[in-house]
């Protein structure tokens, strides 16, 4: 079963969503603030996760920035009074995946919610998926072994496991061999999407990858920035 993590001060509309997406056969859990969503999404795995901006104790945004420091994968949705484009720019920027305005609609929700998850969670296919990451043979960049089947690299005997997503990125800078590959090109292939040209998703993707696979993310040999426009890999091993 689906399950939701709702974060919503507001006891009616937390009433209002968790009934709502109950309804629709949702597994929904709720919390009152940023603190105590933060301990869950820690102590378990959620498939999506709707956030408000202006909780106590911690603001929607930093749940949504503590999460994404370990996972970029898992979807949010802002739902909050804060209309206005900017906090809608900083919520993507931040990870988002959809922001919804109060007041809401109750169709209005239940038609994100399923669109956010069908774009994120996709129905698995029987017939093998040329563009699944995970068929995708196994390579090396510079010491680093990535092994798209098991969704991890090696670098001798330490273990590094990856998100899809993580690896999608690996896969395209791999296979451009050398080439810059634009952030939009790693946007609307990674995260499936146009949305919000310039987004910062990527680059805090790529800076949390970074601290995975580099050695010294601080002077990072695999993944090399293009400023102002992108990223590559020169995929030749240490000499």
């Amino acid at each position: 079963m689906t399950r939701i993590l709702i974060a919503e001060d507001d006891r009616h509309t937390r009433a209002a969503l968790e009934e709502l997406l109950g309804a629709e056969g949702y597994d929904v859990e709720t919390v009152a603030d940023g603190l105590s969503a933060s301990k869950k999404i820690e102590s378990k795995k959620f498939d999506l996760i709707c956030l408000d901006v202006m909780m106590p104790m911690k603001s929607g945004f930093d749940v949504c920035r503590f999460l994404r420091s370990s996972d970029s994968q898992t979807p949010v949705i802002f739902i909050t009074a804060k209309g206005e484009e900017i906090d809608k720019v900083v919520g993507f920027e931040l990870g988002a995946d959809d922001y919804i305005s109060k007041p809401f609609g109750s169709h209005e929700v239940i038609a994100r919610v399923k669109a956010v998850l069908r774009r994120c969670q996709p129905e698995p296919s029987q017939a093998p998926n040329p563009k699944d990451p995970t068929t995708h043979v196994t390579f090396n960049m510079h010491d680093l072994q990535v092994t798209p089947s098991k969704l991890r690299a090696t670098r001798g005997d330490t273990t590094i496991e990856l998100t899809a997503r993580e690896l999608q990125i690996l896969i395209l800078l791999h296979d451009a061999d050398g080439d810059v590959v634009h952030r939009q090109t790693l946007f609307q292939e990674c995260w499936g999407h146009h949305r919000v040209p310039n987004s910062r998703t990527v680059d805090q993707t790529v800076s949390q990858l970074r601290k995975r696979i580099e050695i010294d993310p601080k002077h990072p040999r695999i993944i090399q920035t293009v400023y102002g426009i992108g990223y590559r890999c020169e995929c030749k091993a240490h000499p």
